[in-house]
């Protein structure tokens, strides 16, 4: 993606089912666990650079001694800075007990971070300020283990207001309005509740109180704790949570739009955000690797007991699209087979772009998270150029001379590399008068590699969401090469409405292609579209949750796909720029048959998988007519 889009966070959880000298003897250290979790979120750090947290539970610590253990930070390489200050804390123990520091139990007694439960987390923030209270994990803290929750997410609410509401009706004061501060308060306060409904039981029945915290904790029941917390949320999320006495799970959404996975065997559970992660760090085959299945919880009782339980009815599944297109890493096998089918069906509608003029076409693509597309792409033109080659010969090879044959077969695809990304601009160069010039140096070109004024230049990219970087930059450096036509294939749909469940796209009046629709009503005199919308929009918002409906996809009812791209193209080709210049769209119909299992589209098709994308949408639209640049949730 050639502009930055923030998006889902990260997730690692661990739980050790062995105790600490075991992996002291077998792997040479007791910080196996610790080690483990600094990978996952190594292979993770696509999925969040606005900060990064580790919490620690050591499970049966005695009275007077920390239990929980947390390093967050929001500064720059934030993961590089969380695990500084663990291994900063480890070394000064080492210099002072150089003879005692290898010793699995020492280590346990009287070190931060020498737990069995371990919970790591990545943020892109899509709600709230980039600041340390902001980072995960979050924690609700009590002098009973039992009562001790700490949580990180890769989440949205939709419905933050009316959650937030429930909580001050239920006598609570919450100290922030966020959807994490929302999540956290409703189960620990379902978490308080069960604890003490088990006190009381167990107070019946004759047992004494320092007895009772330990019955609390083998009783506790994780799944109903998350079935009175979960039952008006709407968004996608994976939730991840530990608390204090060593009880851990991971929470999917009943849609499940936002991805995990987990891997388990004799020696450890792993809970992560994405696949290949844990293939890589367990080295284990994709097949031992299963997904937490929507509205389930992976559970694990402090006992090691490990179990998939359902706390939400599950839905028709609506996985995230945008993870495939781009978000998650390549290196997953499913993901990087679709990726290339994504560019492989772009071929008809690239040839029509071009005329069918091969010869005389350069490709290429930007970024380099594009690449996997183009592959597919320049697979889906060899095709295309061996199939007129075959047609040939089999008419003609008898009429040809060797050297004329020589000269079919050789023809490919002219390929190059366009552009390289030279650095990335600082931000304090952002409010500089001549902002846009410098912008214009971020890429690099490969001069020479273009014919001037003969050769079509097509350039892939993942998805087209704005559009600012290419009519700020991409275009006009691609246009100095001196093309005859600049086509830009995008390998995802037009991007037409907001997301509310993890990615940063939260404001209609943002999108090209929306920009598209709003100036075809106007050049075609149908601005009354947008009143009868808006009007229709705020109706909306009086009727109740469920039937609720979305109305801006009338917004581009008037007009065909092939209309949208078309305006796409005129709005990003500025003035200076010589070429002509257009785009070209992934179908959602072929998004589809590339990514079978990853159903959800809502971005590009408007149909959301809850109520709450349906408020969204219609609220996004009254803003955007009031001239509110605010989200709409």
């Amino acid at each position: 993606m050639s502009e930055l889009i923030k998006h889902e966070c990260g997730v690692a959880l661990i739980r050790l089912l062995q105790p600490l000298e075991y992996y002291q003897y077998k792997y040479g250290t007791w910080k196996y666990g610790l080690n483990k979790l600094y990978l996952l979120m190594e292979k993770q750090h696509n999925r969040g650079q606005d900060g990064a947290g580790v919490a620690c539970i050591n499970l049966d610590t005695l009275p007077g001694n920390k239990f929980i253990s947390r390093h967050r930070s929001a500064e720059q390489a934030a993961i590089d800075d969380v695990f500084r200050k663990i291994t900063s804390d480890f070394k000064k123990s080492e210099r002072k007990h150089p003879n005692r520091f290898k010793d699995a139990n020492w280590a346990k007694e009287h070190l931060p971070f020498a737990g069995e439960l371990y919970l790591g987390h990545l943020r892109y923030g899509t709600y709230g300020k980039n600041k340390l209270d902001n980072v995960h994990p979050v924690m609700r803290q009590n002098n009973w283990k039992s009562r001790n929750l700490v949580l990180a997410g890769n989440f949205n609410l939709t419905n933050v207001e009316e959650q937030f509401n429930k909580l001050v009706e239920l006598g609570q004061h919450p100290k922030d309005f966020s959807d994490t501060v929302t999540i956290l308060e409703k189960i620990g306060h379902f978490l308080d509740e069960e604890n003490q409904s088990l006190f009381e039981k167990f107070k019946k029945e004759g047992h004494e109180n320092i007895e009772i915290s330990d019955l609390i904790g083998e009783n506790l029941d994780v799944v109903k704790i998350l079935e009175e917390a979960s039952k008006r949320w709407d968004g996608g999320h994976l939730i991840a949570g530990l608390i204090g006495h060593g009880d851990a799970f991971a929470y999917r959404d009943p849609w499940g739009i936002r991805p995990g996975f987990f891997y388990r065997d004799e020696e450890i559970v792993v809970v992560t955000s994405e696949r290949p992660v844990i293939q890589t760090v367990m080295n284990v085959p994709s097949e031992q690797i299963y997904e937490v299945e929507p509205g389930h919880a992976l559970i694990i009782k402090k006992n090691g007991r490990v179990s998939m339980e359902m706390i939400r009815e599950p839905q028709e599944k609506k996985s995230c699209s945008f993870e495939r297109i781009y978000f998650s890493r390549g290196s997953d096998k499913d993901i990087y087979r679709e990726r290339k089918k994504l560019g492989n069906l772009l071929t008809p509608a690239i040839l029509k772009a071009i005329d069918n003029d091969l010869d005389q076409t350069v490709f290429s693509f930007i970024p380099n998270t594009a690449e996997t597309a183009f592959y597919g792409m320049i697979a889906g033109i060899e095709d295309h150029m061996n199939r007129e080659k075959r047609n040939i010969l089999v008419k003609e090879a008898c009429n040809m001379t060797p050297a004329q044959i020589e000269k079919l077969i050789s023809r490919r695809p002219r390929i190059e590399k366009i552009a390289v990304k030279d650095v990335k601009l600082r931000t304090f160069i952002s409010q500089d008068a001549g902002r846009d010039d410098l912008v214009g140096h971020v890429y690099d070109i490969t001069y020479g590699t273009v014919r001037h004024d003969r050769d079509n230049l097509v350039v892939i990219d993942d998805s087209i969401v704005r559009g600012t970087t290419l009519r700020e930059s991409i275009l006009k450096i691609l246009d100095r090469l001196g093309p005859k036509r600049i086509v830009i294939v995008s390998s995802s749909p037009q991007l037409r409405y907001p997301d509310c469940y993890g990615i940063d796209m939260a404001k209609l009046g943002d999108f090209v292609a929306f920009q598209a629709a709003i100036a075809l009503l106007k050049e075609n005199g149908k601005e009354a579209v947008l009143n009868e919308v808006y009007n229709a929009a705020v109706a909306e918002l009086e009727k109740p949750w469920e039937k609720i409906v979305n109305q801006v996809i009338r917004i581009y009812e008037p007009f065909t796909y092939e209309q949208i791209s078309e305006k796409i193209g005129e709005l990003l080709t500025t003035k200076g720029i010589n070429a002509e210049v257009k785009i070209v769209y992934q179908t959602v119909d072929d998004l589809h048959r590339a990514c079978p299992d990853h159903s959800g589209d809502w971005y590009f098709t408007g149909d959301y998988p809850t109520p709450g994308g349906n408020l969204v949408v219609n609220q996004s639209f009254i803003n955007f007519i009031k001239g509110k640049n605010i989200r709409a949730y």
